[in-house]
């Protein structure tokens, strides 16, 4: 037994107890009222599901099994995905058992390159990506399991397992769809004796001779793990995963919905509006001249991509680590430059902008510029690397909720004219 299944075997029960006791005690207990502007307005705010691996307060960010973002930005992701399922971050035996796990599950079977091959040259990183993952349910240990007649209580364990052979295989698999996307040469072999993410560069084949390009990756991997339950790719996955459908499928479909530009597709769009920026103005502009970009772009209609939040009405704490990651290792970059320039001043615009609640910049409004720094600079291809990150806490979300026996996902719809009947009385 693996150290980590071993882990939550000791920690799994006393949660679930503690849970069905907390339910028993306080089923009745109302927690939301729902507006008609909620109902009309995508749920937003509506308190209706349950996520145990983070949650994101709009003062505070991102906070993972009650640990602030701030205090992990050192952490590898392996370290995160043990945090995510167990609630505490792994000793150094068990960081080394759970990467020589991903390492033995890591290989790739030959028939995911040949769909690949088979695709049209011109398809899209995530289709190409998402029908890898897919193509893989061949191999769901719960699938076959739950056609042997496993019980209930197993659920969790066999996720697990599906959970550990597929994040293994992400990065390969990843790192390919760059390469054959982007007529970058053969399939690199994976690396042994490295960690995920340093293992992820040398397969995108782009180089890293100083190793600052696997710390970018570490942390990219790590920031963009998990957004508590209620994010588009998080609970596309978890509804689908609900009804049963193993984790090759529920992970497939909510990275689908990880390709929107409402979603997923946002950091591409911010350094596209960086780049406008500089080749308006030779470089790196003044202050001056980029409040006066600002405001053109908003007078004009539209939005300046990476201001603005959906939850948070504070600096994303993401933002803050990739800016801290770029001062301190490539602080002569112009487009960084731009991207520190554009924080120090788009926020004062938007502050007098009047229906702008939130005037801070999330966490696309660096990342981008950094992964451009280091050669990666196909934009389209930035939610592959959104996509492996992701997955560390989709497939987190999906063991716990297997193991706290969680229904299917069905909340009630009315057509328009019942809602306009209750609200009439």
């Amino acid at each position: 037994m693996s150290l980590l299944k071993e882990k939550l075997t000791q920690v799994l029960p006393g949660q679930i107890s503690e849970i069905s006791k907390f339910v028993k005690e306080n089923g009745d207990k109302v927690v939301s009222q729902v507006t008609i502007a909620q109902v009309y307005g995508g749920m937003r705010g509506v308190k209706g599901l349950v996520c145990d691996t983070s949650e994101v307060p709009p003062d505070k960010g991102l906070i993972i099994r009650g640990i602030e973002l701030k205090d992990l930005t050192d952490k590898t992701p392996e370290e995160i995905f043990w945090l995510l399922l167990t609630s505490e971050l792994p000793n150094e035996t068990e960081l080394k058992d759970l990467q020589n796990e991903l390492d033995a599950r890591s290989e790739v079977p030959q028939y995911v390159w040949d769909v690949i091959d088979a695709m049209p040259a011109d398809s899209h990183p995530m289709a190409m990506f998402n029908t890898a993952v897919l193509v893989m349910q061949r191999e769901s240990v719960f699938a076959k399991r739950y056609t042997e007649g496993m019980k209930k209580p197993e659920y969790w364990e066999a996720t697990l397992e599906d959970s550990l052979n597929i994040i293994a295989k992400l990065p390969a698999i990843g790192a390919y769809v760059y390469r054959k996307r982007y007529n970058k040469g053969p399939r690199i072999e994976p690396k042994k004796g490295v960690d995920w993410s340093e293992n992820y560069v040398h397969m995108l084949g782009l180089g890293d001779p100083n190793g600052d390009f696997s710390k970018l990756m570490r942390l990219y991997l790590n920031l963009h793990s998990d957004h508590e339950g209620g994010n588009v790719s998080a609970y596309s996955a978890a509804t689908i995963n609900s009804a049963l459908s193993d984790l090759y499928y529920s992970l497939s479909g909510g990275l689908n919905g990880l390709a929107g530009p409402l979603h997923g597709l946002a950091n591409q769009e911010c350094l596209g509006w960086i780049l406008d920026v500089m080749e308006k103005f030779g470089g790196v502009p003044s202050k001056e001249d980029l409040e006066k970009f600002a405001w053109d772009t908003l007078n004009s209609g539209k939005v300046i991509p990476g201001y603005g939040h959906a939850v948070l009405r504070v600096v994303d704490p993401r933002f803050v680590a990739f800016r801290a990651f770029g001062h301190q290792y490539l602080s002569d970059d112009p487009v960084f430059q731009t991207v520190d320039l554009v924080f120090n001043v788009v926020p004062e615009v938007l502050k007098q902008v009047q229906k702008i609640k939130d005037p801070w910049p999330n966490v696309d409004a660096g990342s981008g510029a950094l992964l451009y720094h280091y050669g990666l600079k196909e934009f389209s291809y930035y939610t592959v690397l959104f996509s492996i990150s992701r997955a560390l806490g989709i497939a987190a979300q999906a063991v716990i909720a297997r193991a706290y026996g969680l229904p299917i996902t069905r909340p009630k719809s009315l057509p328009t004219k019942e809602y306009m009947k209750l609200v009439q009385g």
